[in-house]
């Protein structure tokens, strides 16, 4: 139930609000991919969580593209 909440915040949001959301993700993943190098990491499922976050934000910004042509 939480996935589907999630999803229609995003849906709720506007294009711009998508990518900066997107780019913070992408940040972010990036921070846990360097903590888990690093060996500093302590929930490693985290970074799994964020990917999948990045594809439904990465999918919810193409269908809003898509339907505005």
């Amino acid at each position: 139930m939480k996935t589907k909440a999630y999803v229609d915040d995003l849906r709720a949001k506007s294009a711009a609000e998508l990518k900066s959301e997107l780019v913070a993700a992408k940040k972010e993943l990036f921070n846990l991919r360097f903590q888990n190098a690093t060996n500093q990491l302590d929930n490693t499922s985290r970074i799994k969580e964020v990917r999948k976050n990045i594809a439904r934000i990465s999918t919810v910004l193409a269908t809003a593209e898509k339907s505005a042509n």
